[in-house]
């Protein structure tokens, strides 16, 4: 039954039942008697319960309604309200699910684009620090080589010196080469991948261990590429904010999929506020279809977990996500300018 109809159909039924004692044997007195008085206002409050009973009744869709628009977050979709209420309310309702089907839709469309561009952005910036100031780091090595053995002894320490600021500077325009561009989860797989991940974030105050099922089922290079990012992201919070000196990278197999876990034993969430750290590794997640989810460890430190679902060994996606666009993927380094460096470098020690 449509609001309308019950409001008219409440309010006809008041003034029928007014009308009835108005022309009925029902009298009152003037002046009117205590008796008379009671049953009138009964008779009154009765109507008004009846009408705020059905006000009630036919208003509350609305409210929650009201209450699920306020809390509707596009990065946490799938959260959809319930379909009740008159007909009026009720497609009120299924107007508002499908126009946040469209949102989520087009916003994961639109992430999907955005971080493809990221992607390509990050390639192109590793390949210029690889090429052009990866070489040049490299030629500088060699011509102080080659000066080191025919300046006086004096001058030795600071040639060794600036070898080694060289050094350093070119391991470091390596290091950052890599995260830009994870040419190791192209060439050796995601297993290596993240097992050098780890390696890299093992420092003096970090200890990183890690689990990777070997018989996880097979994944996609945009979902490959994600539970690379997300990884990668977790253990540089990790590093920055938690505090912690033990943290534990998981990659496992589960009925349904497979989950990435990142553990530390830091401070704990407490009260996260979610920066674009965590912002871009929901993004990532929404663009395969993936569950993420942040919150406390079992004893102390704080869980990043990444659950994706497989259906013949692709990414399943869930409703309003989509893989529409690819996300691209790193080409391998040049590995005559990694042999060059080296040979370099091992040359100076």
């Amino acid at each position: 039954m449509s609001l309308f109809r019950r409001i008219f159909l409440l309010n006809a039924a008041g003034l029928t039942v007014a009308t009835a004692l108005l022309l009925g044997p029902v009298t009152v007195s003037t002046p009117i008697l205590p008796g008379e008085a009671l049953v009138v206002v009964l008779g009154l409050a009765l109507m008004l319960v009846l009408n705020a009973v059905v006000l009630r009744i036919g208003l509350a869709p609305l409210q929650r309604l009201g209450r699920a628009m306020a809390t509707a977050d596009l990065t946490h979709p799938g959260t959809r309200a319930p379909v009740t209420g008159p007909a009026e309310v009720a497609e009120l309702i299924t107007t508002y699910n499908t126009m946040l089907d469209r949102l989520e839709t087009e916003r994961a469309t639109s992430s999907a684009r955005a971080l493809s561009a990221q992607e390509g952005e990050r390639r192109r910036v590793s390949q210029e620090l690889h090429d052009e100031v990866g070489q040049t780091l490299t030629a500088v090595l060699l011509q102080l080589k080659r000066v080191a053995d025919r300046v006086p002894g004096e001058l030795r320490e600071e040639v060794s010196q600036a070898q080694e600021a060289t050094r350093g500077s070119l391991d470091e325009i390596r290091r950052i080469a890599r995260r830009l561009r994870p040419g190791v989860l192209e060439e050796l797989g995601l297993h290596s991948a993240l097992r050098s991940l780890a390696g890299e974030f093992t420092t003096h105050g970090l200890s990183v261990t890690h689990h990777l099922d070997a018989d996880l089922p097979p994944l996609s290079d945009e979902a490959e590429l994600v539970v690379y990012r997300v990884a990668q992201e977790g253990l540089t919070n990790t590093a920055r904010h938690a505090g912690a000196d033990r943290a534990e990278l998981r990659l496992r197999r589960v009925r349904d999929g497979v989950e990435l876990l990142v553990r530390d034993n830091g401070r704990g969430p407490g009260r996260v506020r979610e920066g674009a750290g965590i912002t871009g590794m929901r993004e990532r997640a929404l663009l395969v279809g993936a569950a993420f989810s942040l919150g406390p460890a079992p004893e102390r430190g704080i869980d990043v977990r990444l659950r994706l679902t497989t259906t013949g060994g692709r990414p399943q996606p869930r409703p309003g996500a989509t893989t529409a666009t690819t996300i691209e993927t790193a080409t391998a380094p040049d590995k005559a300018s990694d042999a060059a460096s080296d040979t370099a470098s091992e040359g100076d020690r």
